[in-house]
């Protein structure tokens, strides 16, 4: 590929080792994320909440699996409230409600699958 030639996200990832909780920054007051793989079957994405930040309840269509990389969240699922901290994960059922919040700054890789 031509140095000129402009890469995907997953192009300037594949087939190097890397340290995922390096690849997205904490910002404050803010929620950062960065998609690692979006393919028709799923997504692959990273995330750096602030403390005190989080996502409202909401649910989805899919199954994601929800891996702490740094730090410690508050998730709660159809009503369930975990704390979990770094390498920790919990799977969200499909069309069932969830919620995260950061309990201190954390990161998150979440992996959904489509199908």
């Amino acid at each position: 590929m031509a140095s000129s030639e402009k890469q995907t996200g997953f192009e300037k990832l594949a087939g190097k080792a890397l340290r995922l909780a390096d690849l997205v920054d904490y910002q404050d007051g803010a929620i950062v994320s960065r998609e690692i793989i979006n393919k028709k079957t799923g997504t692959v994405t990273l995330f750096a909440f602030d403390e005190g930040q989080g996502l409202s309840e909401h649910t989805a269509p899919f199954d994601a699996l929800a891996y702490i990389l740094d730090g410690e969240a508050d998730i709660t699922i159809s009503g369930k409230a975990l704390r979990l901290k770094e390498g920790e994960m919990v799977i969200m059922p499909a069309n069932q409600p969830h919620a995260l919040k950061a309990a201190v700054k954390f990161k998150m890789i979440l992996t959904m699958i489509r199908s």
